[in-house]
């Protein structure tokens, strides 16, 4: 019951944001990376996002993805994909998302000839087998249904020796299950990292930027949830990270 109250809250939210962020000022939902707060370089436009861009970076620069065919799961938004696209310079990038909001908004904001958004669903590709080089998904598949279908396409649609980019958390309760999950999907182990001091680091070093932003497009009343949602300093959410209650992985995984 709680997992499917959560889930129609991010639905709530999703749908919220987009029907309020008239200036696509919320291109990321991700929390975010940073370590011994060292900061990559960024164009000053991309300043505002630099934690969250920071975890696409540390994730996509896994491997080399430079004039690779890369295939983001859950794009959201389509910001992580956006710097992928424009600083790592992959031969194509495509993004999807189940959310058709989310997925208006990254073709009107960043579509072009080589990057290209579609709404499907994460456990039933839509694509041929062997098509891509590199599948990243990031901070998606905690809500997704079945997990072992979404290992299964992903391993499906990678090329042979592709590699699949993966970070997301979860409950401790939960380790062992994706740990298992993993392991019985014949992906190959190249990295598993915890990093959840880095997003705590991040999730710090971003909230004022946050709460900001919350307080100039969310009424009054629903400050709190915004922000436990952003998992700013302080909120449950946040705590959670702090007392390992929940742990944030990232996975270098080969086909």
């Amino acid at each position: 019951m709680k997992e499917k109250l959560k889930n129609v809250f991010f639905r709530i939210w999703y749908w919220y944001v987009s029907t309020v962020d008239k200036n696509a000022e919320v291109i990321f939902m991700n929390y975010g990376y940073s370590k011994d707060n060292h900061k990559i370089k960024l164009d000053k436009n991309d300043e505002k996002n630099r934690y969250s861009v920071q975890l696409y970076n540390l994730v996509a620069t896994g491997v080399d993805i430079e004039e690779k065919d890369v295939l983001e799961v859950g794009c959201g938004r389509g910001g992580g994909l956006s710097y992928i696209y424009s600083y790592l310079l992959p031969s194509s990038a495509t993004g999807i998302d189940l959310n058709k909001k989310a997925i208006e908004f990254c073709k009107k904001h960043y579509s072009n000839e080589r990057i290209k958004f579609l709404q499907a669903n994460a456990q039933d590709l839509s694509f041929k087998d062997n098509a891509f080089d590199i599948v990243i998904n990031v901070e998606s598949s905690h809500r997704y249904s079945q997990m072992d279908k979404f290992l299964d396409e992903v391993y499906r649609v990678l090329k042979p020796g592709g590699v699949f980019l993966f970070a997301d958390f979860r409950h401790e309760t939960e380790l062992e299950k994706l740990n298992t999950q993993l392991k019985n999907s014949n992906f190959i182990f190249l990295k598993d990292e915890k990093i959840t001091t880095n997003v705590l680091e991040a999730l710090k070093l971003s909230t004022s930027e946050r709460e900001h932003l919350i307080h100039k497009m969310v009424p009054k009343f629903l400050h709190g949830l915004g922000k436990n949602f952003a998992a700013t300093e302080g909120t449950p959410t946040y705590n959670k990270f702090l007392t390992r209650e929940f742990e944030y992985l990232f996975y270098v995984l080969m086909k």
